[in-house]
């Protein structure tokens, strides 16, 4: 429900998509059933003559497709909870659990075989397909990918819009008249230029001063970042905080999963009502602000479009860093591909700070796709946000072991 809610909207709002098939595919049935049905009603709303298919089986419908999207986690909520409280219990201050830290190198264990399951099965069934990712840890997976298969892959977040509506706020503006360009790693990415949409005025002079007299309570880790490194960082204080080794400063109560029960409780009841007739779906048919099917639409109509920020492979985008490490960066997409934009000149201290996460995040892909505990220990041992040998034994052998059922060799 997540990201399939937009990308339907999406779908069901792009003209050009019509009388294209879409097939719904998921392990839950339940679920399927669900998305399946407010498919149904979307498409019969909007007019667009989709064919639609559902299955539980991905290499039923396999087979032709053009692209892939991705949006899977295994048990996430309760084994994300592990994530942040296992490292906790052994001394680890850290954010969130998620895309840095030892959060992300076992959501990167348990997730990469299931990837790479779909990625083999691409291989064989849709070969000249697009792998398009949403699944986190977002820079881990796409790095896989690239460095383990021929397929085509991008991966698609929307940090880079936060902090466009976090500095417009600043500013007192109305964020779509801000443009931003940026780049680093997924949810560490660093602005390079924020300017008005219209004039082409560089509002960072402007930012600088307004910030300085803002509420202090908004942004508080975010903006001290940015004063001492001189650009705004993506994409909120707990997601920039998970690579850092002071980032607990930006919070340590984690991720709300009360919170996201209960949302995910109210979107089921949404998509009841949408779909039984009680709720004006008029709000469901139109841009969800997510980027998939404009990437999609770019492609396979050979239609040249800008889009702000993607998770790619390096190969010089970003100089400074490594070719083999996965980045976020502005691509151009048409009927050749996915283009990076190179980005130069991000100060020393910014490419310091990228470089840092440079082993975590190949070791975590080595150790994942061999299944490797000892690999993961060494992922943890250089990884900025360990700070005790002990601790990374520990915590290594715990989450190896809770996640152990999800843990295989896989190239």
């Amino acid at each position: 429900m997540s990201f399939g809610t937009p990308t339907l909207r999406d779908i069901f709002s792009e003209k050009k998509l019509s009388g294209a098939t879409l097939s719904l595919v998921d392990i839950d049935r339940e679920n399927l059933d669900r998305m399946y049905e407010l498919a149904s009603v979307m498409n019969k709303a909007s007019g667009q003559r989709i064919k639609l298919e559902k299955t539980t089986e991905r290499g039923d419908v396999l087979s032709g497709a053009d692209f892939v999207i991705n949006s899977l986690a295994i048990e996430r909520c309760a084994l994300w909870k592990q994530d942040f409280e296992v490292p906790k219990k052994y001394g680890i201050r850290h954010c969130l659990g998620e895309n840095g830290g030892p959060g992300a190198l076992f959501f990167t264990m348990r997730t990469l075989p299931v990837i790479m399951d779909i990625i083999r099965d691409m291989e064989e069934l849709c070969p000249d397909a697009w792998f398009m990712n949403f699944s986190n840890p977002e820079s881990r997976i796409v790095l896989a990918v690239g460095l383990y298969s021929k397929i085509k892959c991008i991966g698609l977040c929307h940090g880079i819009f936060m902090a466009r509506h976090d500095v417009a706020k600043m500013l007192g503006r109305d964020e779509s008249g801000v443009d931003v360009f940026g780049a680093g790693m997924n949810h560490f990415q660093w602005l390079t230029s924020i300017r008005d949409k219209f004039t082409g005025e560089d509002l960072y002079p402007e930012l600088r001063e307004r910030e300085k007299v803002y509420d202090a309570s908004f942004m508080p880790y975010s903006r001290k970042m940015f004063r001492w490194f001189g650009l705004y960082p993506t994409c909120s204080d707990d997601h920039l905080g998970e690579y850092q080794a002071y980032g607990y400063e930006a919070g340590e109560e984690g991720y709300d999963f009360e919170a996201d029960e209960s949302d995910r409780a109210g979107m089921k009841r949404e998509i009841a009502d949408i779909v039984e007739g009680r709720r004006d779906i008029a709000k469901w048919i139109r841009p969800s602000g997510e980027k998939a099917v404009e990437v999609i639409v770019s492609v396979y109509f050979n239609e040249n479009r800008y889009f702000p920020s993607a998770i790619v492979l390096n190969n010089g985008a970003i100089p400074g860093l490594p070719d083999d490490v996965a980045v976020e960066a502005p691509v151009i997409a048409n009927g050749g591909g996915v283009h990076k934009i190179m980005v130069e000149g991000l100060p020393d201290g910014v490419i310091g700070l990228l470089n840092q996460q440079v082993s975590p995040q190949r070791l975590s892909v080595r150790a994942a796709v061999m299944g490797s505990k000892e690999l993961a220990l060494q992922a943890l041992l250089c990884d900025p946000v360990i700070n005790s040998t002990s601790a990374a034994v520990s915590i290594a052998e715990e989450l190896y072991a809770i996640n152990r059922l999800y843990i295989r060799r896989c190239v």
